[in-house]
């Protein structure tokens, strides 16, 4: 899908095993910024190299013109495919510094962070070329047209980052942003919140381009972020209503509290309870929204 001349919003669907014979259905967005070179934001799971490539062909472009892949963070969705990428075009890639040892150490990354069918969703590490923090730029390719400026967005993972093509008005979110109804997911609930609202000062925002959501642009960006806010402060007031009513088991408060926001039960996993263990170290903050920036 092209959303300006120079980007290109790329869907690939995925599904996780979550027990014997069930599956969630996913997806996920990899971006391409074609100017001189190409330059790739996060890479989708294992074996999305092939629609990758196959997308940028039929654009009259060649995959040996990546020169940068840029990982918003480490999960498997965005980094799954990039050592395929990286081994066929010889690219550089980049990331946060916090997000470094998951990538480089992918077996590390399912011990501490377990997900299910991790080994089919990872196609190996990535070493990285160099780190970004917030404020730096990213001259894409050498010239000043497609300078990205990086947001450093914690939350979802300490290192997450979103990504700003001045230009073309185009914020690059990779999951700091969750979609109301859908399954949500953050190590932090309280910076989910700080980095929500920095984004949503950003000036000149004309496309919102999440990972895990469709596409947006004009009003309806910022429309998207606001209900993003309300959302995890609704997920916020229902994980601490489920750990009120008595039984202090993690696994139990996931069910009742995924139950109450309407989410499938194949939801329910390690994953989910992970976010929900995330509200419950904030539980001495009730309402979210009053949470004060950084």
């Amino acid at each position: 899908m092209q959303i300006t001349p120079a980007i290109h919003a790329l869907r690939h669907p995925f599904r996780v095993p979550v027990a014997p014979g069930l599956t969630l259905d996913r997806f996920v967005y990899s971006y391409l910024i074609a100017g001189e070179t190409i330059t790739l934001i996060d890479t989708g799971v294992k074996g999305c190299e092939t629609e990758i490539f196959d997308y940028i062909r039929s654009i009259g472009r060649d995959p040996r013109e990546i020169s940068l892949i840029v990982l918003t963070h480490s999960h498997p969705d965005h980094i799954g495919a990039a050592r395929a990428i990286q081994e066929a075009t010889w690219c550089t890639t980049a990331a946060h510094a916090a997000e470094r040892v998951w990538i480089e150490d992918v077996e590390r990354q399912n011990r501490e962070r377990p997900v299910p069918g991790f080994d089919t969703l990872v196609g190996g590490p990535v070493t990285l070329d160099f780190e970004l923090e917030a404020g730096c730029t990213i001259d894409t390719d050498g010239t000043t047209e497609y300078e990205i400026q990086v947001i450093h967005t914690p939350g979802h993972s300490a290192g997450s980052i979103s990504l700003f093509l001045q230009g073309e008005g185009a914020l690059f979110t990779g999951d700091a942003i969750p979609v109301p109804g859908d399954l949500p997911v953050y190590d932090d609930a309280e910076q989910s919140i700080r980095s929500i609202r920095l984004l949503r000062s950003v000036r000149g925002i004309r496309h919102l381009l999440s990972a895990w959501d469709e596409p947006w642009s004009g009003g309806e960006a910022c429309g998207m972020m606001d209900q993003a806010l309300a959302y995890i402060n609704t997920i916020h007031k229902a994980v601490l209503t489920s750990a009120s009513e008595g039984n202090p088991d993690l696994m139990e408060i996931t069910r009742k509290t995924a139950a109450a926001l309407g989410l499938p039960p194949q939801a329910v996993n390690p994953l989910l309870a992970r976010t929900f263990a995330a509200n419950l170290r904030a539980r001495e903050v009730p309402d979210l929204l009053a949470t004060r920036p950084a």
